[in-house]
């Protein structure tokens, strides 16, 4: 009998230590369980999982315990599975009314308000650039713009541009802007959705230093076929009249959620890979046709916060040789805020970070790609193709640039650092059709999904993970990135790989 137990004891040590890579991953990861935590996440119950709701921490207990329920070792600093990331949330007032020349503004956005009420006339200021104010008193008066500068009148223009009109505007007086922009509707709706709700940031020093810009009330407004702008460009004096009340500030808590798995080697296991993804949506908003009003979020970011729980069930069954800290992030949709908060409070020394592996999702228009945002700026480009080849699918970089996509999820705030850092998402070669169809919109929800290629692409992010975490190499920028200074500052390296 003591043979017996001793030849079926070895024949399982033989069993385990003999499987392959593949094997380790197609064993842990399933359908079923990418169903069951995607369905959970995009239920109607969360609310679309806004940050600073109540269904949002329904969420992160969810996730911590899913993670407890695997094994995975719990945030080193406080015990738990939570880091908690203190917010300043500020509502919108309450009551705006602003008309230009007797009409009524209805389709506006405030990115930035005080209290204001004042009534004469406003002045006509181009773009609102700095050349646009030369010879022009606009002390004491509205200032009225269009969107963006002469090389560019979209909204990212007019978004990246907004600090520097706002204090181009305060420094020579002005009261308020009114910045006319012509787009689509849908832009428009998900712009609105965006910016009309409570706003959040990370309770910093710099923060409130950066308030003085930010205390004026700036406004889009939508202007359809620019028919505003055209008459105002002709109009000789602009009537206004505009009211908004007092804006409300509160703290309110949120929290990342943090594990971690311990690598196998003994030396190895001092670097760490990140598996990142964000937990938030953006909650209730604007009904579509249909009357929906939760954005449910399950491509955005259901599906890359499921991947990341994926890597962490595979990882505490089948650890690598080095370590795996896993963080789910808040506050994403509210500006990266949740990865923010966590550079600058690691609980665990940055530069033992050797690489994250972030995962976010827009949508899809192609299940035969996984589309990796940054796959040719580091070293383990190799891994993550062969690994998503592995399971039926081919790696490609970003086909939309134009999009920025690099700097609009968590993965900047670790690359700033140095931290080599792409972000695996769902296949797409434009970032238009299927993609913008359900990108934040009500109808992004967990049945709409194609759970087939979910399988394939959950798997090759796990594999992928699994070869760079193995390979005795540290994976690296390539030579001549952005990010390389950082990334030397970061590691103490005098060069980076070609």
């Amino acid at each position: 009998m003591k043979k017996l137990a001793l030849l079926l004891t070895l024949t399982c040590v033989f069993t385990l230590t003999g499987q392959t890579e593949i094997e380790k991953v197609t064993e842990t990861v399933s359908k079923s369980d990418i169903e069951g935590h995607i369905y959970f996440l995009a239920d109607d119950l969360l609310k679309g999982r806004e940050t600073g709701t109540p269904e949002l921490k329904i969420a992160a207990s969810y996730l911590a315990n899913t993670l407890r329920s695997y094994g995975v070792k719990p945030n080193p600093k406080t015990g738990n599975y939570y880091q908690d990331v203190t917010l300043k949330q500020v509502s919108p007032p309450a009551n705006v009314s602003m008309t230009l020349n007797n009409t009524k503004l209805e389709n506006h956005i405030l990115i930035s308000s005080s209290k204001l009420k004042t009534e004469g006339d406003a002045v006509f200021l181009n773009y609102g650039m700095a050349e646009d104010y030369a010879e022009k008193n606009v002390k004491g008066k509205v200032i009225v713009i269009q969107a963006g500068s002469a090389s560019g009148s979209d909204f990212r223009a007019a978004y990246r541009l907004r600090n520097q009109k706002q204090k181009l505007a305060k420094d020579n007086g002005a009261l308020a802007i009114i910045e006319l922009m012509d787009m689509e509707n849908q832009m428009w709706e998900n712009i609105s959705h965006n910016f009309n709700g409570s706003r959040l940031s990370v309770v910093t020093g710099q923060e409130d230093s950066n308030r003085q810009n930010n205390d004026m009330i700036h406004a889009w407004v939508l202007d359809k076929d620019n028919s505003m702008l055209n008459t105002f460009k002709a109009s000789k004096t602009i009537s206004t009249n505009i009211s908004v009340s007092k804006k409300q500030e509160e703290i309110i808590t949120s929290q990342n959620i943090i594990g971690i798995v311990e690598g196998t080697d003994p030396v190895l296991k001092n670097e760490y890979i990140i598996y990142s993804a964000h937990y938030d949506h953006v909650g209730i908003g604007s009904p579509d046709e249909t009357g929906d009003v939760i954005y449910n979020g399950a491509r955005d970011n259901a599906v890359g916060t499921t991947t990341v729980l994926a890597m962490a069930e595979n990882l505490a069954k089948y650890p690598t040789k080095r370590s795996a800290l896993f963080i789910l992030f808040t506050g994403e949709e509210k500006g990266l805020l949740g990865s923010r908060y966590y550079v600058e409070n690691p609980v665990l020394p940055l530069e033992q970070m050797v690489y994250c592996f972030n995962s976010d999702n827009g949508g899809y228009n192609d299940t035969s790609l996984a589309t990796i945002i940054g796959l040719t700026r580091t070293t383990a480009e190799k891994h993550i193709f062969d690994a998503v080849k592995t399971f039926g699918l081919t790696a490609i970089e970003d086909p939309a640039k134009e999009q920025g996509l690099f700097d609009r999820s968590d993965n900047v705030n670790f690359a700033k650092k140095g931290i080599p850092a792409p972000t695996f998402s769902l296949g797409f070669r434009s970032f238009d059709g299927e993609v913008t169809k359900y990108y934040h919109r009500p109808g992004d929800e967990a049945h709409t999904l194609d759970y087939d290629y979910l399988l394939k692409f959950f798997r090759s992010y796990v594999l992928s993970g699994r070869n760079i975490a193995n390979d005795l190499a540290t994976p690296v920028w390539n030579a001549g990135d952005k990010y390389e200074e950082a990334s030397k500052k970061l590691y103490k390296r005098e060069t980076i790989k070609n």
